[in-house]
């Protein structure tokens, strides 16, 4: 239901505020943060799994119980957003994350940290669907595939930074420790946040009149009526898009699960050199993100939105799929770390615009539509370090994983296009 703008009337000649430019700073925090929090454990696995007496496998499910948990909780955590609005949601899911990730610390068994990392995981379910939520309400739709771009480099480049970061905290103090310390970041950014942001830029005493005549026409957070879920299940576009993000999923949970461990078991570098590279890929990607946010508009202005953004998903994909499964015939080390580390840069050119296309096919489903699309993706994610952990225990080698995860990559292609993504939902299928 849209409200009156108490702002409209602009002052001829006024200078319109940057207000809205915060809410892509708190953005870019919280996927720094979010990333931090999550691959943590990747780089304190070979720590945890000698103090705890964990096995290979059994590594594989604490993995894959957080990426279980945040697949399960996405729908309700977007769905949360589009119904009470991102403010009350986020301080909720960004507090109970960092308790988990806190918790993780004192864990005594198997058990206990498998426990702990679905409570994890469901914690941090719904924070991008909210994010984006966000930008639909503060940013002009000339602005949002720039920002996500912005957004998800700046999560990878977390991301990037995290095995150092833990290896150089576990000089310190130990890997329980380190999760505790990380858990306070959070904490610091919810309660900031909840104290700036408003579900409303109008209602933002930073938000002029001239600012506010850029925004998207004011929609309230709640009573927009409900969700269309008979639409959603229809649509093909849903299921393509979020069959895409089960793709891409599935083959970047091994670069913040599995690939320290490789680095170190099957290409013999030693602990502080695996923490230097398990960081490319990430870095990489972050570089992809961009230039796909980037990129993303000027090729709408030359071939329509719809073959830009399919194109530069499926052949964002297609690349990726044909490098991984290059890099298994690679015998120098530092190479085929270098053709993995591009496979991440190939996979994230497809994520502005599959954040940006739930924006233009939601509306002001948004939420819904991004938490389903991220629940899709992470069952993939849930099922990658299991699948990954089972054949390389069974065969004693990389190489069939590496080859099953790019024929996952070239079927993610497949789906890419077969999507509509700029065709808004109520469009697309009508009850």
């Amino acid at each position: 239901m849209s409200r009156p703008d108490p702002r409209s009337a602009a002052t001829p000649g006024a200078r319109p505020t940057r207000a809205r430019h915060w809410v892509v700073v708190f953005a870019v925090l919280l996927a720094v943060i979010l990333y931090v929090d999550r691959i943590a454990i990747s780089q304190a696995a070979p720590q945890i799994t000698t103090d705890l007496g964990l096995s290979v496998s059994q590594m594989g499910w604490v993995f894959s119980a957080f990426t279980l948990a945040y697949a399960l909780f996405e729908i309700p955590g977007g769905y949360l957003g589009d119904r009470i609005g991102p403010r009350r949601v986020l301080l909720r899911i960004v507090v109970w994350w960092s308790f988990f990730t806190a918790a993780t610390g004192w864990v005594w068994s198997w058990s206990s940290l498998l426990v702990t990392r679905f409570l994890f995981g469901a914690g941090e379910a719904g924070c991008f669907p909210n994010l984006t939520k966000a930008f639909n309400g503060w940013l002009p739709p000339v602005e949002r595939s720039r920002v996500q771009g912005i957004m998800w480099m700046s999560a990878r480049w977390g991301g990037a930074a995290t095995p150092l970061l833990v290896y150089g905290c576990l000089h310190y103090m130990s890997w329980r420790a380190a999760f505790m310390l990380f858990g306070l970041l959070g904490v610091a950014w919810a309660v900031v946040f909840h104290w700036w942001y408003r579900d409303n830029p109008r209602e933002h005493p930073g938000v002029n009149a001239a600012e506010a005549a850029q925004l998207p026409p004011a929609v309230d957070s709640a009573g927009h009526g409900a969700v269309p879920w008979g639409r959603l299940v229809r649509s093909r576009t849903v299921w393509c898009l979020g069959g895409q993000y089960a793709a891409l999923s599935y083959a970047w949970y091994f670069f913040i699960t599995w690939f320290p461990t490789y680095l170190l078991k099957e290409r013999g570098f030693d602990v502080k050199q695996s923490a230097v590279l398990a960081g490319l890929p990430l870095a990489l990607g972050g570089f992809g993100s961009l230039a796909a946010g980037w990129l993303s508009p000027r090729l709408a202005q030359w071939l329509g939105v719809r073959r830009a953004r399919c194109g530069l998903g499926a052949g964002g994909m297609f690349v990726a799929a044909v490098l991984l499964a290059s890099s298994t015939f690679i015998t120098n080390p530092y190479t085929a770390v270098g053709v993995i580390a591009l496979v991440s840069f190939c996979n994230d050119v497809t994520i502005p615009g599959a954040w940006t296309t739930c924006m233009d096919v939601g509306g002001r489903w948004v939420g819904t539509l991004g938490g389903t699309m991220n629940m899709m993706g992470n069952l993939g994610g849930f099922l990658s370090p299991i699948v990954i952990g089972y054949i390389v225990q069974l065969t004693n080698n990389w190489t069939l994983a590496f080859h099953v995860t790019a024929a996952v990559y070239l079927l993610g292609a497949v789906f890419w296009l077969m999507i509509d993504p700029v065709t808004p939902l109520e469009q697309q299928v009508k009850d």
